[in-house]
């Protein structure tokens, strides 16, 4: 169905306040045919086209400006094979719903850390989340794709139909077509064990230079985030939010060195249900903010980089606005450059800086571009693709490493046209 400009006008819920984007209309698609429709219809009517499935892309690249908009978001069957540990999920699924879905088996799906972000917006992009240490990223668990390209034609990607696509969508982004369903890894974990370490402020500097052992040496089944960011009250703190997925009767002890790294003001690690936890942080980020990211991947939380990050907690204008540290190591790290486009797997802390501001308030843009410039020299080439933006051509150039010429050739070969223009591409490898 095609929605009119005025509903088209106001179409996301990002909590990207400030994106100025106005779609020509909207497909809201309900099937693949609906899909293969849309994409023909465009390209009758010479229009841009974007893909939305939930709107969470801080840049709203959901919304091409006086395009069409294919809204798969109704697109949300879940099947579950039990007995292959996978489930087909159409191009729709929140994170959360999945997670809520295949627990009723006893499974869980790789996902990121915020239940309300779709399932295949992250893992085309990567995915980083709790449980990468053990099995690596979103992206690493997309099993296979029903792709439609820029011709309106479906195709089946998998490792026997397609492996090069398979591989491109691994990480590439969805800069190939429009993903109506997938098959996605599930694995079988239980109950996790995984709370915060709340630290006062002034305990900062003390708290991420012990802090950083611990996360050189986690084992694959203990992945550690760090927060930096403000409470109700304003008051800086530094949160330590570890989540333990191995045997449960070794949670406590392997999560106790967190709540030793300085004298917390709360510390509360327990049992959770894996869909209850990424559901839990979705409440930080309401819709209707203003918001400028940006990302660096640092090797390990050197004195330098400490420092940086105390000075980028103590300077913020907004008390929205905070450090989301990802830690990338164990299983995500041993994941052959050959199966999946995904392009750096040394192990790294991947620093979300988020500038976060309400309408009408001072901006916190310039705060995010001098905490990545403060951490430029000490950072690893290349960035989190899901984060970086149009004007990051150095850290775009460098995200994908060693298959950047392989990913381009892919593309040419789908999309030669450029149709589709979601996460960015290198566009100069010299």
């Amino acid at each position: 169905m095609m929605v009119s400009q005025s509903c088209a006008a106001a179409y996301w819920r990002m909590p990207a306040a400030a994106v100025s984007s106005r779609a020509a209309c909207v497909a809201r698609c309900r099937t693949t045919a609906d899909v293969q429709a849309a994409v023909r219809i465009a390209h009758a009517l010479g229009l841009p086209l974007s893909v939305f499935s939930g709107g969470n892309d801080w840049l709203g690249r959901a919304v091409r400006d006086r395009g069409l908009v294919i809204d798969v978001s109704a697109m949300t069957t879940i099947e579950v094979d039990v007995e292959a540990r996978t489930a087909r999920i159409g191009g729709g699924v929140r994170s959360d719903v999945l997670a809520r879905e295949t627990e009723s088996h006893g499974l869980t799906p790789v996902t990121g850390t915020v239940g309300l972000v779709h399932m295949l917006g992250l893992s085309l992009g990567g995915g980083y989340g709790p449980l990468e240490g053990r099995f690596g990223l979103a992206c690493d668990n997309l099993v296979s794709a029903e792709l439609v390209t820029a011709d309106g034609t479906v195709r089946v990607v998998d490792a026997e139909h397609e492996p090069d696509l398979l591989w491109a969508l691994r990480g590439g982004g969805g800069n190939f077509g429009v993903v109506t369903a997938a098959v996605v890894r599930l694995h079988r974990i239980g109950p996790v064990y995984s709370g915060m370490v709340v630290y006062p402020w002034s305990q900062a500097e003390s708290v991420l230079t012990r802090l950083g052992p611990l996360l050189t040496s986690a084992p694959d089944e203990l992945s550690v985030q760090t927060i930096i960011a403000s409470g109700r009250d304003g008051a800086s703190f530094v949160a330590v939010m570890p989540t333990w997925s191995g045997a449960a009767e070794r949670g406590p002890e392997a999560t106790a060195p967190v709540s030793a790294l300085g004298d917390p003001i709360s510390s509360q690690i327990e049992p959770t249900a894996w869909h209850a936890m990424i559901a839990g942080v979705a409440q930080s980020f309401p819709a209707g903010r203003h918001a400028h990211f940006r990302t660096r991947n640092v090797a390990s939380f050197t004195p330098r980089v400490v420092r940086s990050l105390v000075e980028a907690g103590s300077s913020r204008i907004s008390s929205l606005s905070a450090l989301s540290i990802h830690p990338f190591h164990g299983a995500a790290t041993r994941v052959p450059v050959a199966e999946a486009a995904f392009g750096e797997r040394r192990p790294h802390q991947m620093i979300e800086i988020v500038g976060q501001w309400e309408a009408g308030a001072p901006s916190d843009a310039a705060w995010a571009d001098r905490v990545d410039a403060s951490l430029a020299d000490d950072a690893m080439p290349g960035g989190y693709p899901n984060l970086l933006g149009p004007d990051d051509a150095d850290q775009v150039r460098d995200a994908y490493g060693a298959g950047a010429g392989r990913l381009l050739t892919i593309k040419s070969r789908i999309d030669s046209d450029n149709v589709f223009t979601a996460t960015p591409l290198p566009v100069d490898l010299r």
